[in-house]
């Protein structure tokens, strides 16, 4: 009897003794670190984790109420103004250029009345990143099949839900640090994701509204703090840029006369400039630019920083000018065009050829040059 019940008692300790290492190694794992990985990290920061925070989570039913779509909402034809406090740059508006439902993307436009900034954006793999920037873009021009060499900037990445976090190519930690969050604006009052940014001397907050987007901004370091606010948004409703139109006079003079170009989400600027080069002149003396007939084929902007502008036959069939007043006419339309696009040389070709007529005859190449000389002032 006594043999067997040491013989149990052996059997005991060795279960006891199992179950203790066991407990050791899963502790030991518990505080292991993660190896950083660009997917999300669904983490709190070590500083905000407590029971609450952590109590009742579920990822899983997050993602399916909470998307990606209800806080960077694709709106067309809709302009947002945001109101700045302690820099004169934190106010500015923000407008839609073009949008690809199909793709998920969308460029706008920022105008914060020192510069304007052009964003294409694209909400991919759980993903909104800004994929392409234009800085001191003051023409419009349909950027959307363009991207960058460097790494993309995600605004924001699912599961949306607090703690998801990831590194910006700065090395800037972001993260979503709280959800549901009261903002007063003077758009109106949101419930709004809250997006944390730290970098190596500031911290900046953004707060995203359903079906709204971006309501608010604030950046802050050391005892500095700058802050950008929605205060109203504007919808069904054009973008209109200021553009001067260059026009020969019988007196050998060329005039500048403003003109209000109208964009509605998608326009292709080509055709809007056409019709403007097309315009009927406010003075009768003005020579017109192009026939009603005219049509601009292709435009756009190279990386050589020349307008490449390629009209039909009709800009020359339809001239009926002498070489005095051809003359005029080119320079006018290329210093309209070189303005608008704030460059000095166009490639104007006809029918995809060098511009070529009875009077004036351009090599393969040759550009014609920005000239404000004889610009009446």
């Amino acid at each position: 009897m006594k043999k067997i019940m040491l013989t149990m008692c052996m059997v005991l300790l060795m279960v006891l003794f199992s179950a203790c290492n066991k407990n050791k190694t899963n502790d030991e794992n518990a505080g292991a670190t993660a190896t950083p990985s660009p997917q999300p990290i669904v983490t709190l920061p070590p500083e905000e984790v407590t029971d609450e925070d952590t109590t009742g989570i579920d990822p899983q039913e997050n993602e399916s109420t909470l998307k990606l779509q209800d806080y960077y909402p694709i709106q067309a034809d809709t302009e947002y103004f945001y109101e700045g406090k302690e820099n004169e740059y934190a106010a500015y508006t923000r407008v839609t250029d073009f949008v690809d439902e199909a793709n998920n993307k969308v460029q706008t436009r920022t105008d914060n009345g020192g510069s304007e900034t052009v964003n294409v954006t694209q909400i991919k793999d759980g993903k909104v990143s800004v994929i392409f920037t234009a800085n001191e873009c003051y023409y419009r021009d349909n950027f959307m099949d363009k991207t960058e060499a460097s790494e993309d900037e995600v605004l924001l990445m699912e599961p949306l839900v607090k703690g998801t976090q990831w590194k910006l190519s700065d090395g800037s930690k972001r993260y979503i640090s709280a959800i549901d969050v009261n903002v007063d604006t003077p758009s109106g009052k949101y419930k709004a994701l809250e997006v944390t940014t730290e970098g190596k001397d500031s911290t900046t907050k953004d707060y995203y509204a359903p079906k709204v987007g971006l309501i608010k901004t604030v950046y802050s370091s050391g005892d500095m703090e700058v802050s950008s606010t929605l205060s109203k948004i504007n919808t069904d409703t054009p973008f209109t840029q200021n553009i001067d139109i260059f026009y020969p006079d019988t007196d050998e003079k060329i005039y500048v006369e403003p003109l209000t170009l109208s964009f509605r989400t998608g326009d292709v600027t080509r055709l809007v400039l056409q019709e403007a080069l097309r315009k009927e002149a406010v003075k009768e003396s003005y020579l017109p630019l192009v026939s009603a007939k005219t049509k601009i084929n292709s435009l756009y902007l190279g990386n050589d920083k020349i307008v490449y502008a390629d009209f039909s036959a009709d800009l020359v069939n339809d001239m009926n000018a002498g070489a005095g007043y051809e003359t005029l006419i080119l320079q006018s339309i290329t210093n309209t065009l070189g303005n608008y696009y704030g460059v000095e040389k166009i490639y104007l070709t006809v029918a995809g050829k060098p511009y070529e007529s009875g009077h004036v005859l351009m090599k393969k190449g040759e550009t014609f040059k920005v000239d404000m000389s004889n610009v009446a002032r």
